[in-house]
């Protein structure tokens, strides 16, 4: 076993490979042989260290075309199990991460952990338009926050759309539902600007969604892989959008050769390593 302090940058790009493909602490320790305790120091100080390269380093960004949407998870116990001595603490129970992404180049430039309330989709949106360069379309799901939070944060200089799904439940001919609900239709409302009617979808933030449930194991549904603290679930998903968007090459943007996301944006001019992400430490 390994302490921190004597991990050498390779020692720190095994784990990093470990955990940036959905393996949770405990299955670290077992793949590296090192203690929990020592990789769990490792999440928490390079998380700080990845989040603080992107807050830097995304600013003045070329994005033209973005998605936006939340997604759920919960820290300590879901909140029907959280202690009455905890209860309406930030950290113990439902917790939200709101994410946008290029639909262009599939970066990943703002998230905001929290609450799902207004306020925290303010938060979100004014982080988000303070990393841009350009007016945006911006398209979001029909949930009613979006509403106040867009112009909260781009005022009018922002062409908003939303989509919003339609669900109904499959009934068989005598009228028995015979499986869950599922989209049936969408319709498309402009709220504000003059968004190009192709381009109002929200697939790419879903996908994004389902990449974070795959990529990080404590957002996997259905298993005790849960974040314990909110700076080791906040840490993880730091490390998980720098890996995204600047180590592993996205498959759309293959062409004319393989790029990360970063890339494509322009603020990288090649693919990171587990090595150059450690380095961050240094």
């Amino acid at each position: 076993m390994c302490s921190m302090n004597r991990l050498s940058r390779a020692e720190r790009a095994q784990i990093i490979r470990a955990l940036v493909e959905g393996n949770s602490l405990r299955s670290v320790t077992r793949i590296t042989g090192h203690s929990i305790n020592t990789i769990s120091k490792l999440l928490v100080d390079l998380g700080a260290a990845c989040d603080e390269y992107q807050d830097k380093t995304f600013r003045n960004l070329p994005c033209t075309t973005l998605q936006a949407d939340e997604i759920w998870s919960f820290v300590y116990a879901r909140e029907k199990n959280v202690p009455a001595s905890k209860h309406g603490q930030f950290g113990f129970g439902d917790v939200w991460t709101f994410v946008a992404i290029d639909a262009d180049t599939k970066l990943v430039p703002a998230w905001t952990i929290g609450t799902r309330t207004p306020e925290t989709a303010q938060e979100f949106m004014r982080d988000l338009a303070g990393r841009l360069a350009n007016r945006i379309q911006l398209t979001t799901d029909g949930h009613r926050m979006y509403l106040n939070a867009v112009p909260a944060g781009f005022g009018q200089e922002v062409d908003f759309a939303q989509l919003i799904k339609l669900y109904g439940t499959p009934r068989d001919e005598f009228g028995h539902q015979i499986g869950t609900m599922e989209v049936i239709g969408t319709i498309e409302r402009i709220v504000s600007g003059e968004p190009d009617e192709s381009k109002i979808n929200t697939s790419y933030v879903e996908r994004q969604n389902l990449t974070m449930r795959m990529g990080m194991r404590r957002f996997t549904r259905m298993t005790n892989g849960r974040s314990k603290k909110l700076q080791n679930h906040a840490a993880a998903i730091a490390l998980h959008f720098l890996y995204i968007n600047f180590a592993r090459p996205h498959k759309s943007l293959a062409n004319p050769y393989p790029r990360t996301p970063a890339m494509a944006a322009g603020i990288a001019d090649h693919i990171w390593t587990c090595e150059e992400i450690a380095a961050l430490l240094d």
